[in-house]
């Protein structure tokens, strides 16, 4: 056999893809309850990496005392958790909420404390508004440092039969949202040279599809890819960014129609249809389960300290996110790619995801529980 021939066999592909997919694994094998194969070395790995790369990695908002935190959605469900969360840590907390009886019920929970905070009543699809909103924010506490993207709807509606409104609707707020808080804090940021932080609410449908939910789908992908574009941009300008990529968490998402625009909503004869008891059963235990909005509130505190790309607080997602991952590693090619191709993909390819996963393998290593 020829060594075209052979390097191309059915049997060496075969076992090259598993040697390419043993490596992978040894990367993304650090369960949170067992040891896989490879992970010591890669965890080792990681350890002597991150070596020399600590000093490069910045923590703009280690101390958030007396800093300014301006959050989108803050009236309830994950934005409210965060706001209480970040009020008991000493920051001034500027928050927006659409529904009044959600903002009257977010600030009586800081009633009895001394916590600075404001609310005021913002679309994050309103660019002009987002920029008056980023005005007042400044007028009533100062600067602002933490900036959360945190404003969303959970649209029920899959790829393959939404209607150009669902679309606009679910993009205009999930990513546009996004998009707006970014383009109006930003430049603010970076003017007053005081440091900051960048955050954005993804989902884990975010990390991996699922639930024929396409449109919100799409939205949570999008977050997480353009966050992920921020973090190497800011990256050394003392900026840090983070996508808060949450499972199953208390709050009102499941009403989000009541917000719907009139003009995106759906004629009668496209219209999703009503929950079905069985549906309605569904969302009843799935928010049996879920987290508790404060919880997840101290959890984003704590990424955003160590400014964390990656902010993932339920632990049950990471087996869905590594086949898709390993699935992804798969489906490319075995043979090498030819050598001047390769070089220049190399020289424009972030090396933000090789420093942050080596960064994190050590810290998962100095803090997982030894066997007694």
């Amino acid at each position: 056999m020829s060594r075209r021939n052979r390097r191309n066999s059915p049997a060496v592909t075969c076992g090259a893809r598993r040697e390419f997919l043993g490596r992978a694994a040894a990367v993304l094998a650090v369960g949170a309850g067992g040891v896989l194969a490879g992970e010591t070395r890669a965890v080792e790995s990681a350890d002597a990496a991150t070596a020399g790369t600590a000093k490069k990695h910045q923590t703009p908002l280690a101390d958030v005392a007396g800093k300014v935190a301006f959050i989108t959605g803050g009236s309830s469900g994950i934005g409210l958790g965060m706001a209480r969360a970040f009020a008991a840590a000493g920051m001034k907390v500027v928050f927006t909420y659409l529904n009044e009886a959600h903002r009257d019920e977010a600030l009586g929970f800081f009633k009895d404390g001394h916590a600075e905070v404001h609310a005021l009543k913002l679309d994050v699809t309103d660019r002009d508004g987002m920029v008056r909103a980023a005005d007042e924010a400044e007028r009533v506490f100062g600067k602002v440092h933490l900036v959360c993207n945190n404003a969303g709807i959970g649209l029920f509606a899959g790829a393959a039969g939404a209607t150009y409104k669902d679309w606009d609707w679910g993009l205009g707020v999930n990513l546009g949202g996004v998009i707006n808080g970014v383009a109006t804090f930003v430049p603010r940021i970076r003017a007053h040279g005081e440091g900051g932080h960048i955050m954005a609410t993804s989902s884990s449908a975010g990390l991996v599809a699922g639930g024929k939910v396409g449109v919100y789908v799409t939205s949570k992908f999008a977050v997480v890819g353009m966050m992920e574009s921020l973090r190497e941009e800011l990256d050394g300008e003392n900026i840090g960014v983070s996508v808060y990529c949450p499972g199953l968490v208390r709050s009102n998402i499941a009403q989000s129609a009541r917000n719907r625009p009139a003009e995106l909503a759906n004629d009668n004869s496209k219209s999703a249809r009503p929950p079905s008891p069985a549906d309605q059963t569904a969302m009843q235990r799935f928010f049996a389960v879920s987290m508790d909005p404060l919880t997840a509130g101290e959890l984003v505190l704590r990424g955003i300290r160590q400014n964390d790309l990656y902010i993932l607080t339920h632990q049950e997602f990471e087996g869905a996110v590594r086949e898709r991952s390993e699935a992804m590693l798969a489906s490319f090619p075995v043979e090498r790619a030819p050598p001047e191709r390769a070089e220049v993909v190399r020289s424009y390819t972030t090396d933000i995801y090789r420093r942050e996963r080596d960064r994190k393998l050590a810290e998962r290593r100095r803090t997982k529980p030894r066997p007694t």
